[in-house]
């Protein structure tokens, strides 16, 4: 019934950080908001969550106006609440206070029931030659890909 066509990803994420674990969470919207996400306007390239007075919350994330939004027209960076089960925020509370691990949104994506989702890691920062092993790595790959599609 829901379109779900719509998949938004980080790739940024998966090159400057370590994807530690991922959850699965729910976003509070509103409903010119959501009209925008099942249009495609929305990046979560630049985007952080952080976690004040107990909730998670995501930060500069761009969401496009509506188009035909009126005066009920959102603000396209504005803070956005998480939803996420308590024991999920508390290991998440845990894990960044402690030591250099940070949440990081990974992916965008409407629901099966046509809720929009978001799927968040923890991450660790990654240093500047793990980013150049990454690249060779990728490199390699896609090298020894071309080499099996072109043999005769």
């Amino acid at each position: 019934m829901a379109q779900n066509s719509i998949h938004i990803k980080n790739k940024k994420a998966y090159f400057d950080f370590y994807v530690i674990e991922t959850f699965e969470a729910g976003m509070v919207l509103q409903g010119t908001e959501i009209k925008s996400i099942r249009k495609g306007k929305a990046s979560i390239s630049e985007a952080y969550c952080a976690i004040r007075n107990g909730e998670l919350c995501i930060r500069n994330m761009n969401i496009a106006e509506y188009a035909f939004g009126t005066y009920n027209n959102h603000e396209p960076k504005r803070e956005r609440k998480l939803l996420l089960k308590s024991r999920e925020l508390k290991k998440l509370d845990k894990k960044t206070k402690e030591s250099g691990h940070t949440i990081i949104p990974l992916h965008l994506f409407i629901s099966e029931s046509g809720y929009a989702k978001i799927e968040i890691g923890l991450c660790k920062g990654k240093k500047l030659y793990d980013k150049r092993d990454t690249l060779k790595d990728n490199d390699n790959r896609r090298e020894m890909e071309r080499k099996d599609t072109y043999r005769y």
